[in-house]
């Protein structure tokens, strides 16, 4: 999938229509309030990591949103997976820079992605 065919793939009523669905979801099921985009990039830092839930430093909780925002971003061509470092943390290669989209445009492919990514699961 190329990177102008991933922007063109939803209408944006159809990606905010399936976030706000997500959203309910992950608030029913830790008992929380609606996530925003932060929490769910957290959540797939977690997942990512492959350890289970656990304390994080503010550090690690900013690594593992890292994390996230690469492995989404690898859907679209952006990142590769270089492997893992002797903690199991994985590490990616940016392969190709991430153009400077607006900030409507960035909200709405992170949301897209976290959606097709939950969807994945």
């Amino acid at each position: 999938m190329t990177r102008s065919t991933y922007l063109c793939r939803m209408k944006p009523a159809d990606v905010n229509a399936k976030w706000k669905a997500l959203q309910e979801r992950i608030a029913t099921e830790f008992d929380t309030d609606l996530p925003d985009i932060k929490v769910m990039l957290f959540l797939i830092g977690v997942q990512e990591l492959g350890k289970g839930p656990r304390k994080f430093s503010k550090r690690q909780k900013e690594e593992l949103m890292h994390i996230a925002t690469c492995r989404l971003f690898s859907q679209m061509g952006f990142y590769e997976l270089e492997g893992q470092d002797q903690d199991g943390w994985p590490h990616w290669k940016l392969i190709d820079k991430i153009p400077n989209y607006t900030l409507l445009e960035q909200e709405l492919i992170m949301k897209s992605l976290i959606v097709d990514y939950f969807e994945g699961l």
